[in-house]
């Protein structure tokens, strides 16, 4: 357990002790030394479940300073992460970013390839997204549905309305077979539209790998899908205008920043299935 005063120390249970003629039923808590602290069971909101996956933490010593120069540290850490995400806000916000439209006549070609009816829901979040798209501001949308939602079909429209802009699209997701099922639902939907989607994974060969940075990098590459892989410093895009990040649960807050960062004006699309997103 994690006491928010005295650091990591072992649950052993629960005692009933009589303090001053009445009983309080405590927690147990061991420390270095074999150190006890009994918590009432009333002030149980000072302890909290130990996070990391390792059952054999090193105990806090009671009364020690270990536990408090942790605590400065990860403050200063927090203050740090968030001045960066602040100057990454403030940058953006500033910026203009370029200004992308639904083509007429082939958008509605290639909306009518998705095979289901669309629910309100999502006719909502697409409307949302070009409405961002449209503003000459860069976008900064996440769209939250379950598994099942459509959330694919709304980032599918973004896409394409950025690549017959001649913007190029990055598309990370968390895993190598998410990526591999994306780049094949990608790969149906643009079909004969003259658009080129690519994957970047360690499942493609290093020789087809170095033939698409070079195409990515010349333009020839209108839509890359990718693990962190994309965050490489060898991967380098001629003109990015959207990024699209898939399952954002799974990225932690400096690879989702490190993304936006690769460009202060690049529209930022999120998908998340998570009630709650990391994002929020």
């Amino acid at each position: 357990m994690v006491h928010s005063e005295h650091g990591i120390g072992r649950y052993e249970g629960l005692e009933t002790l009589n303090v001053g003629g009445f009983s309080h039923d405590c927690l147990k808590i061991i420390y270095e030394g074999g150190d006890k602290l009994f918590v009432p069971v009333e002030n149980i909101e000072v302890l909290s479940r130990y996070g990391a996956s390792d059952s054999q933490a090193s105990l806090d010593k009671l009364g020690g300073v270990a536990w408090q120069n942790r605590k400065a540290r990860i403050k200063k850490r927090l203050k740090d992460v968030a001045d960066y995400l602040l100057n990454i806000a403030a940058a953006r916000k500033i910026h203009q970013a370029d200004v992308l439209y639904r083509p007429e006549g082939l958008y509605d070609e290639f909306t009518a390839r998705f095979p289901y009816p669309e629910t309100d829901d999502q006719l909502a979040a697409i409307e949302d997204v070009f409405a961002d798209l449209s503003s000459g501001k860069p976008m900064d949308r996440l769209v939250c549905g379950d598994v099942g939602f459509g959330k694919t079909e709304v980032a599918m429209r973004a896409a394409f309305a950025a690549a017959s802009s001649g913007k190029q699209v990055a598309v990370i997701v968390p895993t190598t077979l998410l990526a591999r099922q994306h780049y094949q639902s990608f790969l149906e939907r643009f079909k004969n539209t003259g658009i080129k989607v690519a994957q970047l994974s360690r499942l493609v060969k290093p020789k087809e790998t170095t033939l698409i940075k070079e195409q990515l990098q010349k333009g020839e590459v209108h839509i890359l899908i990718g693990t962190h892989a994309l965050l490489a410093k060898s991967v380098a895009f001629q003109d990015l205008g959207l990024l699209i990040v898939d399952e954002e649960q799974h990225f932690g807050v400096s690879q989702k920043e490190r993304l936006k960062n690769l460009k202060t004006d690049v529209h930022v699309l999120t998908l998340t299935a998570t009630p709650i997103p990391r994002t929020l």
